[in-house]
């Protein structure tokens, strides 16, 4: 992949909308930790990095709407260290739906809904679980 400094420099980019950029970014920073790497204008977009990730946050405008009501659209899952450290810090400022939960596939997972009705999911690894030991299928192992 050839570098671009203008846009993060991962394969996948999830855009979420909000109906205020400069108000989402403040409160992914101080909830999730992100950092903001590259803001077009005013209030229209912002280029987040979660360590090795990114997300791209937009104003809702042109097609582009905010999560409404109960509905899942969609939702994020992020990997992380320490999962019961980071919930401590997004706890404060997320509604939680699930607290840190050890499964049977291998993570310790938490989720939360953000101040627009996003889902994200914060998970860590804690043992290399075959698929099969769980009920899953290896179609391709992973490398």
């Amino acid at each position: 992949m050839k570098r671009n400094r203008s846009i993060p420099p991962v394969q996948v980019i999830p855009v979420l909308t909000y109906p205020d950029v400069e108000a989402a970014v403040a409160w992914l920073r101080d909830a999730f930790g992100v950092t903001e790497h590259v803001r077009i204008g005013p209030n229209h977009r912002a280029q987040l990095m979660f360590g090795t990730g990114a997300i791209i946050v937009a104003d809702a405008t042109r097609e582009r709407v905010a999560p409404s009501g109960e509905g899942v659209t969609h939702s994020l899952i992020v990997r992380v260290d320490d999962v019961d450290s980071h919930f401590s810090r997004a706890r404060a400022r997320a509604e939680v739906l699930m607290e840190p939960t050890d499964t049977p596939f291998g993570e310790r997972q938490y989720t939360v809904r953000d101040l627009a009705g996003h889902r994200w999911t914060f998970s860590q690894t804690i043992a290399d679980s075959e698929p099969e030991s769980w009920g899953g299928t290896t179609v391709t192992p992973y490398p």
